[in-house]
């Protein structure tokens, strides 16, 4: 029998999201990321008179499709902690009074 182990309950209060939670905050980061590229263009359009306002909306929309996948497949690395583990406190036994004085 394993005497290493204890029995009491585990705390759970740092414990990582789950897979759906960071699987819906992936996701809603690429919708955003994503929702951005749209102004982008549509103000590269407004601005085609002024080539060069164009061009740096064009070039700011170029690369967000591809950080929005490296960002949206990002997970958060896994932990190697140590489970922390509800102990409780202990106290000292005394012995029962003898009707002595301390020396």
């Amino acid at each position: 029998m394993n005497t290493q182990r204890h029995e009491g309950p585990v705390l759970i209060t740092s414990a990582a999201p789950s897979y759906q939670d960071q699987l819906a905050a992936r996701r809603r980061r690429y919708a955003t990321m994503m929702s951005l590229r749209i102004p982008c263009i549509v103000l590269a359009v407004l601005f085609a008179k002024i080539w060069w306002l164009a061009l740096v909306f064009i070039l700011l929309s170029v690369p967000l499709p591809w950080m929005a996948v490296l960002i949206a497949n990002d997970r958060p690395p896994r932990r190697a902690e140590d489970v922390q583990r509800l102990r409780p406190s202990r106290r000292a036994i005394l012995p029962a009074d003898t009707g002595k004085e301390p020396r």
